[in-house]
């Protein structure tokens, strides 16, 4: 079975959405015998050059193509190309993509599937023409999808007047081994943030908490690691001198998984004040290191906080009450370092990829099987796993 994912965003981008894509791709092609693909963006918008048009990453096969246009809606009909062998399209992200393979699929005549990540929710920008238009064009796209897959109970809430039957709700998984157990092993006063430099993240709120904290203890400091989107290492640096924390900021662009395993070793907190998250894969990346989580009193943040039983959230327009909390927080995490390291990534462990991958695989065997794509059973990914590890490990 060829399945082709399709998505805007990739590697060498960070974040959730290329987390995902990546993982997902490799577990079915190592795992469980697919053969997997990515298409994606021959540039990332915001940034300048050009990208390989094929490239092979961490085992998966890539293809980029061209666009045009907006960065938030950038148009890309090449994609179609790159679609004549698959069985299945996997389609990640409402954008152009989603719109563009639904309308021509009376043309490529292909299984499409659907991954919110949130959908196009993440700020309130155009707030009133992102509904009509949901309500209208994306609700229209829905109808050519065999099935709609919401990574959130959050994106389910969403997306369930325009899927109905069609919806699945699948969290996504996390690459819980990347960055298990780095964490300082000694208390350390030093929060970091890593992930995608977007508004929504609300990454100057986390100076403005910093400023507080070092009202009270001088020796606070901020790492921020990630890759520029709609905000940039300039812009970033200028709101930590306006709020008086420059000279405590550390900015490390487009890290390494290696440079940020060790950045992440100097922290004991990993802190973010997103006003908007589909699900939240760096929140679970930093459990799995041992960070107890700051995060923004969100929906999704709530639930992860109270399920990990590790963590705390705060109103990221209060900097001053949101600094207290977490001063008590680090005094209990001094008393008890190991304790809350060890709380934190035995909180990380329900979000593995094998979890996420099964659940895929049994929409794609229903999708198959419904129209006869594979006469033969799609084996679970875990079950895939074991089989291999019983023969000496996967090849």
């Amino acid at each position: 079975m060829k399945i082709v994912h399709v998505t805007r965003l990739f590697w060498p981008s960070v974040g959730g959405i290329e987390e995902t894509v990546l993982n997902l791709a490799q577990r079915q092609r190592h795992a469980s015998g697919f053969d997997t693909s990515v298409v994606s963006l021959d540039h990332l918008p915001g940034r300048e050059g050009r990208l390989p048009r094929r490239e092979i990453v961490e085992g998966v096969p890539v293809a980029r193509v061209a666009w045009r246009g907006s960065r938030r809606y950038p148009l890309a009909p090449g994609v179609l190309s790159h679609l004549r062998e698959a069985d299945l399209v996997h389609v990640h992200g409402i954008d152009f993509f989603f719109d563009f393979l639904a309308w021509t699929r009376p043309a490529h005549r292909r299984r499409l599937v659907a991954s919110t990540h949130g959908g196009f929710f993440h700020t309130p920008y155009l707030a009133a023409m992102k509904q009509i238009y949901f309500a209208t064009i994306t609700r229209a796209s829905a109808a050519f999808y065999d099935r709609i897959v919401a990574c959130s109970e959050a994106d389910a809430q969403i997306f369930r007047p325009i899927a109905g039957r069609k919806l699945a709700i699948i969290e996504n998984g996390v690459d819980t081994d990347k960055f298990r157990d780095r964490g300082a092993r000694e208390h350390s006063r030093t929060l970091i943030y890593f992930g995608r430099l977007a508004s929504h993240k609300r990454i100057p709120a986390l100076f403005e908490i910093l400023r507080e904290l070092r009202a009270h203890e001088a020796d606070w400091q901020l790492i921020v690691a990630g890759g520029e989107a709609d905000l940039t290492l300039a812009s970033l640096q200028e709101e930590a001198r306006r709020a008086g924390v420059a000279a405590a900021v550390r900015f490390v662009v487009e890290p390494s998984n290696r440079e940020l395993a060790d950045l992440i070793g100097a922290a004991s907190y990993f802190a973010c004040m997103s006003a908007y998250e589909g699900f939240g894969i760096a929140a679970v990346e930093a459990l799995s290191a041992g960070l107890v989580p700051v995060l923004s009193d969100i929906a999704p943040f709530e639930k992860l906080v109270r399920q990990a039983g590790v963590g705390l959230t705060v109103d990221a327009a209060r900097p001053a009450e949101a600094a207290a909390c977490v001063l008590l927080a680090s005094r209990a995490s001094r008393r008890a370092h190991s304790a809350a390291r060890a709380s934190s990534i035995a909180g990380a462990d329900g979000y593995s990829w094998a979890r996420a991958s099964d659940a895929y695989l049994e929409v794609y065997r229903s999708i198959a099987q419904s129209h006869g794509l594979v006469s033969r059973r799609i084996t679970p990914t875990h079950a895939a796993t074991d089989e291999a590890g019983k023969g000496g490990g996967a090849g």
